[in-house]
This record gives structure tokens, C-alpha cells and sequence, in this order.
């Protein structure tokens, strides 16, 4: 750095001197002033002799006033002692301003009080040069070095600019001295404008002020940089204050004095100024003045709900009232009758005081040092409000009135309910005694609202909460809500990107949150089927934030704004929650269960004399396959000894209807089955591509045969190949991918029992995993090989039933023979009827050396894998085929020639030194 500096000083200089032709003339800018100060002094003193430059020139202030009054500072900056020095105070700077960030960084985190007012001198002293641009005030008193601007008109027409001179008097060219020691401003316009009036006949006058002398004050005590400058003579307290950069964290911000001669003129309180922009005490200053910083007196923290938490100095004796008053006063959040004051006694133990801040007596309470006033929160619940959430327009908190019922909380269908709502299934929950026990109740809104029964337009009562369902939980966009969570897990852990905005997270969070439902399993018999999943910190994180949040879903307004985005069984989740734990010795939880064929499976609430059919209307209804005939009630009964599990068949259509006798009451943990017609068959289709005569997708009953099917299709067209049809089935990939995890499991098995085996060779490990990756990602294909040609002559046996989506393709027809593998040249050849499998390999130029071509097999067109014998005698089997693919496949146990005569050097080695100590020993 000093090395860059010394270079631009002297190439700055050098150019000056070029062109000014003259080393005397040269006439150094302020800018390269200021580098020339920065130098050591044997730098200086160098840099002048060799360019003829005058180092008191360069060393001195470039300020100065007329009449030979010069602004020069009389303490120069301390030098650098060497490189060396200048390095270590560069890096010690850099070291504080980190350490500096640290610690804001650290308070900040922790939310740590900071002491009030001392930000106000955050910044640290630029400059000591005088301010002169200030305007004067007419009771500015005048002295040595102000410059007086006197302007003449009339009868003559002058200007002058007179000085006062260290005597008190400005000398005036056509009148003499005058005399204008300890005159105000004000006063010193009348004294000289009479004069010239008196002495001037016809002249008239105008008088300001010029340049300003500078003072010199002194700043003690606990000020950032306490010492001795020069400051404007208009300066006062608090500018003197911000020259010394402020004050120090230990200073008082209520007790700076003013000291002249060594009394005591006047104290300024910074809290007046601060709070109430009071700055009558900020006094004026004089050459010689003492601004002095005691150190701080008794300290106050107050935090909480208080506008300003910070940490208050005392003064006197303030009460509670006057210190929450320089706090800023209450928030409206505030809960001030719950307040509190930590002090210590007088054996040095921390104590705990109670104040009410709405009682005078509280306000009245004496502040001590050391005192830390806490203001509580109040409540976030609202009173006796009425909640609603879920898939209605406008979700929130709403006034409860006595006498209210659904219909006046909730009015209109098309106004109040999204266009997604179920009107059949709602529920209100209701506190039933003060542990916070709920109960529901359930209602269709339809009838609550259009017609107003009674028994569906129910009564509300204070706090209850009622909730809305959509009818299909797959109809709505939740990006809204996974930003929610999102922006509220970014607190905990950063997300990668915006990518998490294209993931369910709440979808992701919740499930992880139900217990009911059976988890996938990473292993089944001993054969791994999926990856185990294993939770990072994302995963925890979001996990832990959508626990929360169901758990406060009631009372969090930015949840209840989006809970018409969330589904069916994560609105209830915090309701069954709730039944489970609130279930006691002796009595049931008041939930029950609902399978089979409805729209929404799972756990409901049991709501207040509910009966089967209100639990189907809670499922979503009955799907179209659904057995009405019959229903089964599953039951648990407790009896002293134990308890007993019960079925009951219900007559379902009859239920529905309303028949007492078969529309029974429910019971906590009841579980209600909803059977599938029999031979009821969801629609099932295949796909038939290709060579057909109506290719398309055809819905197939229960049992129906390929053959069928081909038929309804047209039947083959006069381009089908028949032997290279592909039929693809899902169940079959499915088994194939199952046996590649089995593949995979048994590889991983051997590579273990290879690296412990002695005779086994040692695997590169890296190799192995990067084989296992591979082989896990394969992707099955799910073909199954089908006779198409027998199927279309009517072979029974080669006909096949279908399944829901069954693909078969039937390509058009093929003249051509590929060559695959361990050959010179692979490609596709002509099919020529009557050659044999090595004519074909010859024309491909034959196996390449590392080829096993003892081990080459044929994939036939349909998809199955042919041997050829390779004998003399030739059988329809072994014939090849258009669409047949020839395979060479690599020998993996090949060994080059010079390996080979290795080994075989080696043996006969051996065996000669073998021979030669059976010789020795006869």
C-alpha cells in the first residue's frame, strides 16, 4: 500500500513539474497534500529534496484567513514509524471492524437491549476544520479574528473587509478605529452604521459578517475521542460532541457539563433533546471552554411490549410511569396489569416484583439502578369470536351474538361457500367445559342455509369453530399455501432455489404427520423393493413446521386465510388429535372409521348422535361401485373383563334413508366398511397399435381373451407380421422390476462374500457401487411374449385373458436381420431365406477375437431368446426369422496372448525348480 502511494506521489509531482518548467512554480493539490502527509517523515524530506518542493509548504494547512489569521492545527497526526508499523495498524483496524460486526451481529440475533441515544454518534469525526457557512446570529457575540463585510452606498460606492484585531478593534480606512470589543452582532451593525452616518454625510450602510474565527474547547471525560479542538465560535454542546465522534458507551448522556474558568455554567440532558426536542440547554461555546462527560449513572432496562425497549439512564429519583414514558410508552399488544421488575436485594439475590402500570400506584413506583422492567404480552384470543375455516370465501374470526345460528353466520350458498364446497358435511366444534374437552356436531350447509331446518341450522354457542370441507380434495392449486410453508421453514434451514414452490411441502409435511396410515415398506422378505428413505435437514425441518402449525391451526390468521386450499384429512387432524388426548380411563374415543367404497376414507369425529348415514355424508357419499345391500359395523365392547369386537350387517340403501332400525346411532371407535359390488368391474381398457383395422383403446370386460379383442379390432391387415408383435403388461413390469431389486440385492451380497473370500479378487469398491447404480436404475419394460400367429388360427392354448392396460403392438412387416455384440461391423441385413446364423455373422466381418461366440443366442421377433444348436441337422426352430436379432456376446473370461504365455512360463518355471529340489535331495 505505501509502496503505491509513493509511486502515484511521485508521478503526480513529476507531471507537475514538466509542465509548469519550473521546480519553483510547482503548486501541489490538496489531494496529493494529503498523500504527501501520509508518508514517514524520511519519505518527505526525500521526495521535497529531489523535486525542490518545500516541505513546510506541503505540511501546512492549505486554510487561511485574511490579515494573516491562519485556521492551522496545532496537533499534527502521530507518524508512522515504518512499513511495518503502518502494516500492523492497518490490519488491527480490520481486525476491530470485524470483531465490531461479530458483536452487532451476535446482539442482533439475540435480541440483546441496547443502551438509548448512543446511536446518535455512530459515526466517527471526518474532519476538525471550523464549520463557516453557519448563519449568524444577531447575538453572536463578536472577537479577535471575525471579518467584518462593510458595504457603502450613496454619495460613495465601497466595499471593505475589515478584521478584528487581537485589541477589539477593526481599523476603517476613512474613519479610524473603532473600538467593538464585546459587542453582540446586532449591537456592532447600530455602533458602526452610526459612526459612518455621523462622519459619512450621504452614505448609507450594509454590515455582515465574513469569515468567522475559529476557538479551541477541550472535550474530557467519557467521550469517543476526548482532546482538544478547533470548532466554529458558533458552535455549541452537541456539535462539539459530534466533532469528538460522540459518546462513549460508559458517558452519560444526561449530565454533560459546560466548565468555564473552572465553574460550572450549565448541564445538558441528551434525553430532552432526544425525546422531546427540547435544545435550550445546548449553550453556546468560548475559546477555552471544557465540555466534560461523566460516566454514566443508574441504568433502567425495560423490554417487552414497549415501543422502544432499550436501556434508560436514571437522572432522579424516576417513577415506572416516567420510565415507560422514555420507553415510548405501551404498545397496543400490551398486557401492563401483568408487569413485572427484576431487582437484587440487599444480600445481592435477584428478586421479582409485580406492578400493575394501569394503577397510579404502580405508575408510582420508584426506578432503581439496575432495575429490569418486563412489560407482558396480552392474549392473542379473541373473545367469545366464532371461527370459520375451510372452503368458504371469506375465513376468519366473527362476532358471536346470542341466538345466532348457521344461516346468519353463513347466509348464501353463492356468496359465503367456494364453488368447491361440500353441502352436504360440515361440523362445529364447541368447547364443553373449561379443561378445553370439545365436542362436534355436524350439519349440511344445503339445508341449513336454503331451507333452515331446525335440526341442521344449528345454534351457535361463543368459541366454536366451524369448518368447511371441499367436496374433491385434487381440485385446488396449493401453491399459496406451500410458500406459506415454506417462507416459515427458510427460518430454520435454507431451501435449495425455487424449486420447493413446484413441491406439495404441506402435502409432504403432513403425511409424515399420520400415524394412521401404514407406512411403505423399505424391505419385504428380505429383498429390498425401495430406496429407505432417510430424513435430511429439509425434511425435519418442514416436518417440524407443519406440526406446529396444524397444532395452532385455530389461531394462526395466515393459516385460516389458506386453510380453504387444504384437504379433508388435514382439517381434521387437529380435531381427532385433540379426541384421542382427551379421551379418559373408562371412556371411548370419539372417532370413527370409514372404508370401502367412499370418496374419503379414513378417521372422522363422532359427532353428536351421529348415525350411520350422517358417516357416509362425512366420507364424501357412496362411490358407483358400492354394495348398498349390505354394510358392515365393526364395534368394540367393553365389558369387565376385557373387551370384545362385534360385526353387525347393515342394510345400507335402508340406512340412507333413514330407517331407525337400520340407520343406527354410532359409537366412539366404530369402524363402518362399505363393500364393492359383487363382479363390480371399474372400467378397464387396452390399447391395440399397428397393423389392425381400427387401432385404438377398447374397454374389455372381466375374462376377455386377446383373440377377442384382435377381433373387435378388425383383425390383422394384409401388412401385419405377426411373429414380431409386441405385447406389453404393467403387472409384468412390475415383477420384473422386483426381480431387478433381487438382481441388485444378490450382486451386492456377492461383491461382500468376494472381498472376504481368500480365493475371491479384490473389488474396486467405487466400481462396484457405480455397477449397483446402474443396475438399480434400469428401467423394466414389462413385455411379455405372445404366439400372435397361433392365436390368429384359433390355438386356444396361445390365447391370453387381459388386463387393464395392456398394450400390444403390431408392426408391419419385417425383411430385415440385425447383428448385435462381438462382431467387425454390426448392422442390419436383408433377410434372405435359407441363410444360416454364420453366413450372417460373416457378413457382419465376422466375431472380433474377444467374442464368445460358442455362447451366441437369437432374440426372435416376438421376443423370445433362441440357442442354436450348431448342428448338421436343422430344425424349424433353429431357422431364422425377418425381425430376428443376432447376439455375440463378450467373453469375459478372454485372456491376450502375452497373459496367457505368462502363465504358462510361470507354471513350467516352477515345475523345473520342482524337479530340481527333488534332485538335490537324492
Amino acid at each position: 500500500m505505501l509502496l503505491k502511494v509513493k509511486k502515484l506521489i511521485i508521478v503526480s509531482i513529476g507531471v507537475i513539474c514538466l509542465a509548469s518548467g519550473a521546480v519553483q512554480a510547482v503548486t501541489p493539490s490538496p489531494q496529493m497534500i494529503e498523500q504527501f502527509k501520509t508518508l514517514p517523515k524520511a519519505e518527505q524530506e526525500r521526495l521535497a529534496k529531489q523535486y525542490g518542493l518545500d516541505p513546510s509548504m506541503l505540511n501546512a494547512d492549505s486554510t487561511t484567513t485574511q490579515e494573516g489569521f491562519e485556521n492551522q492545527s496545532i496537533i499534527n497526526p502521530r507518524e508512522v514509524e515504518d512499513e511495518k508499523a503502518k502494516e500492523l495498524k492497518e490490519q488491527q483496524i480490520i481486525v476491530d471492524e470485524v470483531t465490531q460486526f461479530l458483536k452487532d451481529q451476535k446482539d442482533k440475533d439475540t435480541k440483546k437491549l441496547q443502551p438509548y441515544g448512543y446511536d446518535l454518534f455512530e459515526g466517527e469525526p471526518m474532519t476538525f476544520a471550523p464549520v463557516s457557512d453557519i448563519p449568524v446570529p444577531g447575538e453572536y457575540l463578536v472577537g479577535p479574528g471575525d471579518n467584518i463585510k462593510v458595504q457603502l452606498y450613496g454619495k460613495e460606492n465601497k466595499e471593505y473587509d475589515l478584521v478584528i484585531s487581537r485589541d477589539g478593534n477593526i481599523q476603517f480606512p476613512e474613519l479610524g478605529p473603532i473600538s467593538v470589543s464585546g459587542l453582540k452582532f446586532e449591537d456592532l451593525r447600530k455602533t458602526v452604521s452610526a459612526r459612518i452616518k455621523q462622519q459619512m454625510i450621504g452614505v448609507e450602510t450594509n454590515i455582515t459578517m465574513g469569515e468567522l474565527r475559529s476557538i479551541r474547547i477541550f472535550i474530557a471525560g467519557d467521550a469517543y475521542k476526548p482532546g482538544s479542538y478547533t470548532v466554529s465560535s458558533l458552535s455549541t454542546i452537541t456539535q462539539a460532541l459530534f466533532v469528538a465522534g460522540g459518546i462513549a458507551e460508559i458517558g452519560s448522556l444526561r449530565n454533560i457539563q459546560l466548565k468555564r474558568k473552572g465553574k460550572l455554567l450549565g448541564t445538558l440532558d441528551l434525553y430532552d433533546l432526544l425525546m422531546r426536542g427540547d435544545a435550550s440547554n445546548d449553550m453556546r461555546l468560548r475559546s477555552g471552554d471544557v465540555v466534560f462527560i461523566p460516566s454514566v449513572g443508574g441504568l433502567v432496562s425495560v423490554d417487552g411490549e414497549v415501543r422502544r425497549p432499550a436501556i434508560y439512564e436514571l437522572k432522579g429519583k424516576e417513577s415506572m410511569g416516567e420510565v415507560i414514558a422514555m420507553a415510548g410508552g405501551l404498545k397496543g399488544a400490551a398486557y401492563p396489569r401483568s408487569s413485572s421488575i427484576e431487582r437484587y436485594n440487599k444480600q445481592g439475590l435477584k428478586t421479582i416484583k409485580n406492578v400493575d402500570l394501569t394503577a397510579d400506584k404502580g405508575r408510582a413506583v420508584i426506578a432503581k439502578a439496575g432495575d429490569i422492567v418486563k412489560v407482558k404480552t396480552a392474549t392473542t384470543q379473541f373473545e367469545d369470536a366464532i371461527t370459520v375455516l375451510g372452503a368458504v370465501i371469506r375465513p376468519g374470526k366473527y362476532q358471536w351474538y346470542q341466538g345466532q345460528r348457521v344461516s346468519d353466520l353463513l347466509p348464501s350458498i353463492w356468496g359465503d361457500f367456494q364453488p368447491s364446497a361440500d353441502l352436504d358435511y360440515a361440523i362445529i366444534i364447541r368447547e364443553i367445559n373449561k379443561h378445553g374437552d370439545i365436542e362436534v356436531h355436524q350439519f349440511a350447509p344445503s339445508q341449513a342455509i336454503i331451507t333452515k331446518a331446525a335440526t341442521e341450522d344449528l345454534e351457535l354457542s361463543p368459541r366454536d369453530i366451524v369448518m368447511v370441507f371441499n367436496f374433491s380434495d385434487d381440485a385446488q392449486n396449493r401453491f399459496e399455501l406451500n410458500k406459506l410453508v415454506r417462507e416459515r421453514v427458510e427460518k430454520v434451514v435454507q431451501l435449495v432455489g425455487d424449486s420447493s414452490l413446484s413441491k406439495d411441502l404441506f402435502k409432504a409435511g403432513f403425511s409424515q404427520l399420520e400415524n394412521q396410515k401404514l407406512r411403505n415398506r423399505s424391505q419385504l422378505g428380505g429383498v429390498v423393493v425401495a430406496k429407505e428413505q432417510v430424513e435430511d435437514d429439509e425434511a425435519l425441518a418442514i416436518k417440524g413446521e407443519v406440526n406446529r402449525m396444524m397444532a395452532n391451526l385455530f389461531e394462526d390468521p395466515e393459516l385460516i386465510k389458506l386453510s380453504g386450499l387444504m384437504n379433508r384429512s388435514e382439517l381434521l387432524y387437529p380435531i381427532i388429535m385433540k379426541l384421542n388426548h382427551q379421551s379418559r380411563s373408562g371412556d371411548g374415543v370419539q372417532v370413527v372409521a370409514i372404508k370401502g367404497q367412499v370418496y374419503h376414507e379414513g378417521m372422522y369425529p363422532l359427532a353428536v348422535n351421529a348415525r350411520i348415514s350422517e358417516a357416509v355424508k362425512a366420507a364424501g357419499g357412496l362411490k358407483e361401485g358400492a354394495y348398498t345391500s349390505r354394510a358392515e359395523l365393526t364395534r368394540t365392547v367393553t365389558v369387565a373383563d376385557g373387551s370384545n369386537i362385534t360385526h353387525q350387517n347393515i342394510e345400507l340403501l335402508a340406512a340412507l334413508n333413514g330407517e331407525p332400525s337400520s340407520n343406527l346411532t354410532l359409537k366412539g371407535r366404530d369402524i363402518l366398511t362399505i363393500m364393492t359390488t359383487p363382479e363390480w368391474q371399474e372400467n378397464k381398457s387396452v390399447e391395440i397399435r399397428g397393423e389392425v383395422r381400427f387401432p385404438g383403446v377398447y374397454n374389455i370386460r372381466r375374462g376377455e381373451t386377446l383373440k377377442e379383442v384382435v377381433e373387435r379390432a378388425g383383425g390383422f391387415t394384409n401388412f401385419a407380421y405377426l411373429p414380431s408383435s409386441v405385447f406389453v403388461r404393467e403387472s409384468v413390469r412390475l415383477q420384473e422390476q422386483l426381480e431387478i431389486k433381487k438382481l441388485a440385492d444378490q450382486l451386492r451380497r456377492d461383491i461382500a462374500t468376494r472381498g472376504v473370500s481368500k480365493d475371491g479378487d479384490v473389488v474396486n469398491y467405487a466400481d462396484a457401487q457405480l455397477m449397483l447404480t446402474d443396475l438399480e436404475n434400469i428401467e423394466a419394460v414389462g413385455r411379455l411374449v405372445v404366439d400372435l400367429s397361433a392365436i390368429s388360427i384359433g390355438i386356444e392354448q396361445a390365447d391370453l385373458q387381459l388386463e387393464d392396460s395392456d398394450v400390444l403392438y403390431v408392426p408391419s412387416t419385417k425383411q430385415t436381420i440385425a447383428v448385435m455384440g462381438e462382431v467387425q461391423h454390426a448392422a442390419t441385413h436383408r433377410y434372405k431365406q435359407g441363410l444360416t446364423l454364420d453366413q450372417y455373422l460373416n457378413m457382419s466381418g465376422g466375431v472380433r477375437e474377444r467374442a464368445d461366440d460358442g455362447r451366441t443366442y437369437v432374440v426372435k421377433a416376438n421376443g423370445s431368446v433362441m440357442l442354436p444348436s450348431r448342428s448338421m441337422w436343422f430344425s424349424s426352430e433353429d431357422r431364422l426369422q425377418p425381425g430376428d436379432t443376432i447376439i455375440v456376446p463378450l467373453d469375459t473370461e478372454y485372456k491376450d496372448n502375452l497373459t496367457l504365455w505368462t502363465q504358462v512360463t510361470s507354471i513350467i518355471y516352477n515345475t523345473a525348480v520342482a524337479f530340481a529340489s527333488i534332485s538335490n535331495i537324492k
